[in-house]
């Protein structure tokens, strides 16, 4: 489980950094968190129920705890017309740390409650995450692309 975990977080920084060297659209921001929605019919599956207490503290500690650095290292620039995702040095530690962080939080949470659980609590944790950043983002490459219509409007 770790190994795959590692694996798929360097996976995610490899990609991350490749998408920098493209344009981006909102599609390309708003479809991860979509994606990622399907991940609630696990809870069709009794063993992976908590209590919805849990569910909504484990989505604000996503919101509000893991969701910030990476809000916070990912802005864009225009280059041209296009809107690109700038590559931040710091993403990349805070996203490693965010892992090592995760890893730490799942070992302690699996020894008090069920593995399936413990699957259920960290996916809603890592939802919280990701749908905060990704709606910060598209709110900044809305903004960009406003500018950018309105440059291209004016003939600038």
């Amino acid at each position: 489980m770790t190994l795959g975990t590692i694996i798929m977080a360097l996976t995610f920084v490899v990609i991350r950094l490749r998408a920098a060297k493209k344009p981006t659209s909102a599609k390309k921001i708003i479809l991860p968190p979509i994606a990622m929605s399907t991940g609630f019919l696990m809870f069709l599956y009794p063993p992976t129920r908590i209590p919805f207490s849990w569910g909504i503290i484990a989505f604000l500690a996503g919101a509000v705890f893991f969701s910030y650095p990476l809000i916070r290292t990912s802005q864009f620039h225009i280059i041209g017309d296009e809107i690109y995702l700038k590559r931040s040095k710091a993403f990349v530690f805070i996203l490693l740390g965010l892992l090592l962080l995760r890893l730490g939080l799942h070992t302690y949470v699996e020894e008090h409650i069920s593995i399936p659980q413990t699957g259920a609590v960290f996916f809603i944790l890592a939802f919280g995450m990701i749908l905060p950043w990704r709606v910060a983002m598209y709110l900044q490459y809305r903004r960009l692309l406003k500018q950018t219509r309105s440059k291209a409007h004016s003939g600038n």
